[in-house]
Order: C-alpha cells, then sequence, then structure tokens
C-alpha cells in the first residue's frame, strides 16, 4: 500500500466521501508498481474547484513520487468523482511503463538456459 497520500483542497473542501474514494482508486495503485518500489511511494492529491464561464469544473491532479521519478496526472471535468478516475487510469498506464523500464528482463534468459538442450552421447 501507498505509504503517504496528502489530499489537499484548493478552493474546494472535499468531504468525508470524496476523501475516502480517493484513498480507495490511490492505495490500490500499488499494484502496477514493481515490488522494490512500494514502500517509499507516496502520493500528492490536489483537488481545485475551478470557476469557468459555462460553469464550475473540477479539477483533479495526482503527484505520485517513486524512487527516481515523478509521475503525474492531471484532468479536469464537471464532476470530481469522474476526474479522479480518469487521472487514475492516466496513472496506471504510466505505471506500467516505470514498471517495465524498471525491472531487469535478463531473468528471462537465465530460466530458459537451464532447459538448453544438451548433446546427447551417440548410441552405438
Amino acid at each position: 500500500m501507498i505509504a503517504s497520500i496528502d489530499i489537499t483542497g484548493v478552493k474546494y473542501t472535499a468531504g468525508d466521501q470524496v476523501q475516502k474514494y480517493v484513498m480507495r482508486k490511490i492505495a490500490k495503485l500499488d499494484r502496477y508498481l514493481p515490488r522494490h518500489a512500494r514502500k517509499s511511494v507516496t502520493a500528492d492529491v490536489k483537488l481545485k474547484q475551478v470557476n469557468r464561464d459555462h460553469g464550475n469544473k473540477y479539477e483533479a491532479e495526482i503527484i505520485i513520487n517513486v524512487p527516481e521519478k515523478r509521475l503525474t496526472a492531471k484532468d479536469s471535468t464537471v464532476n470530481m468523482f469522474a476526474a479522479i478516475d480518469i487521472v487514475e487510469a492516466k496513472l496506471i498506464n504510466q505505471m506500467r511503463r516505470y514498471k517495465h523500464a524498471s525491472i531487469t528482463h535478463m531473468g528471462n534468459r537465465r530460466v530458459l538456459s537451464r532447459f538448453k538442450r544438451t548433446q546427447r552421447p551417440e548410441q552405438e
């Protein structure tokens, strides 16, 4: 599970429902990270209410600090819950790419070398 999740509201007060929703969505993102990075991950969540000409919009920005990298996603919609869902989907894609880049792919070669065919002595 992600060690610390900080939720901040800018011109917006995050109620209990929104905070629980954010915690549930962000806490399960650690399954997309490599094992070595799971203990040192922190998340900063910024929720904003933006007044526009056509009505109010809600903006969600999530910054996840992983070893040697910072993953960021931001989106704004009419509904705060929808904005959180969209940002979560963006972060999942970034985490998959981070995991693929950080895992060494040499492990597969070692496993396959065990099953390498050896020449059998010819029968007479």
